[in-house]
């Protein structure tokens, strides 16, 4: 039942506490520009390069797993923040619990709603990593690209990654012309959205580019119960701010400034079952009729400073620094069990700072030798107010509320290098490693009344000074062979680490304990082929990925009323095949991806926390024959799809001299996960297949107008978007509407 900052997943317990401007992008293509977008003018016969290795290269001859979008892309897939990203995507599955996520590329990533558990995949914007699962409901707008990249990442640029990584590239100033867009939207639901970015030369070397969006709708719930109101209202405004400076052809400096404030009104939820786990009723009604008897609310407000700035000599050797400031606020009211029958209440409220600062140093792109050296290192602080952040459970309960005060900050060190050498020219060795150290400390109290049935409250206080510390060597070795211009194999082994942490304080005097780092080690094979003169692309690639130390919140064994956070102890498998394809013939343009995977969980016994817990149950040998210790070895991982595909197309039709009407479906379909290693379909851990269906039919006007009428989860689907406790949360409904955009 934990949701935002409070550092454990389970209401029950005490809270546990604890790459590189890169993406790749089409040649500069404009974003949101609607002749491109609706007519398909942008040549997809042209390269598509990779800078998130910090060099630029063909995506069709990188050997890399990856899915590339570029802000036409955005736009024709009505893709418009981080959650719709999984219906374009293989592999990828993105689940919102409030306002955090769990993003999981592969079944790797973050499961757990909780700031002691790190992420898998990292995101970055212009190079600079962002916030790890939280504050991620930003909005895409004036993107240049999104490319995700599946597998290990980390020898190369920032953080180090298990799972993944998604380079974000904002749209960047140029000293050109001045140039921009407005863009006016209105829907149902009242959604209502204005956007736009302008582009200002200053001079022949410096340039400045501002851009902004703001989204208001009304709810898509109907919340009933002694308390009503207008829960899940959206009320979004982010503004961004770029300057570039180019004196000379060896200098040259980046600097954007990104703020984003979103009002939420709250999330309604729906319990996932009703009467007690021991004999449930599972919810099967619609979930977005809520019945509610807790006030709803829920904001964050954050912000971001970057600055890349390079020196590039004559002989093309690259000096690169990429830093960044980022701050957000969040606030949280909800209802803890989601109905109207009991007083289950929950608030938090937190800050969180990081500071990361990476160097580069990068050589030249000719030659058989190539090399890249870094260093990178992030301090980012978790800050809980005094007075702020606290559960009332039930007031005849046990546990009536509890606080958190205090900090608990987190670093990452790391030193990283990757060299490549041409054994022949077609044939290229790649060598990449990591070194890295992380910290987790918890400095806090955790004020708590109890009550135990009479009038009379226990103010009890626990203070928590722990210190947690890991060091990793993390590694890449790959075999890249270039067969000939339009074929392309690969291969590679690959390591990547999660961070470990600590357990929060426990009641009953237990010390906490720390849990050790994750890490993956994934052998790929892969093909990219080009056909038909480059018009049609296709890459294809399989994997299989060895999963050490798996980080899961369970029922803590040395005292069951309480849960933290362990290491499986014996290895969990994932294997899984993928292929994607993108066409451009003229006037007519598709996509499409799939994927088929398979995990299988590594023995481990755990208590299932929302049933009875009674006994030890050890996490290594159970035993098996203890009441409620189940073996989940061999069990799916969470939120990690067996079967996922989607497919585009769309077709631009001349109407007259100037004017084009260009219709486009796309439809993605992900296979039911399961929400909980238990695997209890009776509790609701069971989420349901996704079928989402867009369309959009735009009509392009000489250029520079375009008006588009558009339609997303056209079938209506209604459907579990995560699962965080008991809670169930909805995933949006349809929409639709019409929008009208201005270019110059």
């Amino acid at each position: 039942m934990k949701t935002g900052f409070w550092l454990s997943v389970s209401a029950a317990a005490l809270i546990s506490a604890g790459m590189t401007s890169g993406a790749a992008h089409a040649q500069n293509a404009p974003t949101t520009d609607p002749t491109a977008a609706a007519t398909g003018s942008d040549d997809r016969s042209q390269e598509i390069v990779v800078t998130a290795e910090r060099r630029s290269t063909s995506l069709q001859r990188s050997g890399v797993a990856a899915s590339v979008l570029t802000g036409e892309d955005l736009v024709r897939k009505s893709i418009n923040t981080v959650e719709q990203l999984q219906f374009a995507t293989p592999s990828l599955t993105v689940n919102t619990s409030g306002q955090a996520n769990s993003f999981n590329i592969r079944g790797i990533g973050k499961t757990e709603i909780t700031s002691s558990v790190g992420v898998g995949v990292v995101t970055y914007r212009d190079g600079v990593a962002t916030f790890p699962g939280y504050f991620q409901t930003e909005p895409y707008y004036d993107l240049a690209s999104v490319e995700v990249l599946r597998g290990p990442q980390g020898t190369f640029a920032g953080g180090n990654a298990t799972g993944g990584a998604v380079f974000i590239t904002e749209t960047n100033p140029t000293t050109d012309r001045v140039k921009g867009y407005a863009l006016a939207q209105y829907g149902n639901y009242n959604d209502a959205k204005v956007q736009g970015a302008i582009n200002l030369p200053i001079s022949d070397t410096l340039a400045l580019r501002f851009a902004g969006n703001y989204e208001r709708r009304d709810t898509f719930f109907k919340v009933t119960g002694p308390w009503t109101g207008n829960p899940g209202d959206l009320d979004s405004i982010s503004g961004r701010a770029s300057l570039l400076w180019q004196p000379d052809t060896h200098v040259r400096l980046l600097i954007k400034g990104d703020y984003n404030k979103v009002n939420y009104g709250g999330f309604p939820n729906t319990p996932a079952y009703f009467g007690t786990a021991a004999a449930p009723t599972l919810n099967t009604s619609d979930p977005f009729i809520v019945t509610s008897n807790a006030p709803l609310s829920g904001q964050d407000e954050f912000g971001r400073i970057s600055a890349n700035l390079s020196y590039t000599f004559d002989s093309g050797l690259t000096l690169r620094s990429i830093s960044g400031y980022q701050k957000g606020t969040t606030q949280e009211e909800l209802d803890a069990d989601g109905t109207s029958t009991a007083s289950n209440t929950f608030q938090d409220f937190a800050n969180e700072k990081i500071f990361s600062q990476e160097l580069n140093i990068v050589s030249p792109d000719s030659g058989r030798f190539t090399w890249l050296v870094g260093g990178y290192y992030q301090h980012d602080k978790y800050d809980f107010p005094v007075g702020n952040g606290y559960v009332a459970i039930n007031a005849t309960g046990v546990l009536r509320s509890l606080r958190i005060e205090g900090t608990n900050p987190h670093t990452a060190l790391a030193a990283f290098g990757q060299v490549g050498y041409k054994l022949t020219d077609a044939l290229q060795l790649t060598v990449g490693g990591r070194w890295s150290r992380t910290t987790s400390r918890n400095d806090v109290t955790y004020p708590i009344q109890l009550n135990f049935g009479g009038a009379t409250n226990v103010p009890v206080t626990l203070t928590q000074h722990d210190f947690n510390a890991n060091k990793n060597v993390d590694g890449k070795v790959a075999l890249n062979w270039t067969v000939d211009a339009n074929n392309f194999l690969y291969a590679f082994v690959a390591t990547g680490t999660k961070a470990g942490g600590l357990n929060g304080a426990n009641l009953f005097g237990a010390t906490p304990r720390g849990f050790v780092p994750e890490k993956v080690t994934d052998y790929e094979l892969g093909y990219k082929g080009t056909l038909f003169d480059g018009h049609l692309r296709t890459q294809i690639g399989g994997y299989y990925n060895h999963y050490k130390n798996f980080q899961v919140t369970i029922v803590d064994p040395m005292t069951p009323n309480y849960t933290s956070i362990f290491n499986v102890p014996n290895a969990t498998k994932l294997y899984g095949f993928e292929a994607s394809a993108q066409g451009s013939f003229d006037r007519f343009q598709f996509d499409f991806s799939t994927s088929i995977s398979h995990s299988e969980v590594g023995q481990f016994f755990a208590r299932d926390p929302r049933l009875a817990t009674t006994g030890v149950c050890d996490a290594a040998s159970g035993p098996a024959t203890a009441a409620g210790c189940i073996n989940l070895g061999g069990r799916r991982q969470s939120y990690s799809p067996q079967f996922t595909v989607s497919a585009g197309a769309q077709y631009a039709i001349p109407v007259r001299d100037g004017i084009t009407l260009t219709p486009r479906v796309d439809f993605a379909h992900i296979s039911g996960v399961w929400g909980t290693l238990f695997q209890q379909r009776q509790l609701g851990d069971y989420l349901g297949e996704r079928n989402i269906l867009n369309a959009q039919l735009t009509l392009a006007m000489r250029g520079d107008w375009s008006i588009a009428g558009y339609g997303t989860n056209l079938t209506d689907q209604h459907y579990i978007g995560s699962l965080n406790g008991i809670r169930r949360l909805a995933a949006a409904p349809r929409q639709y509407g019409i929008r009208v955009t201005k270019t110059f």
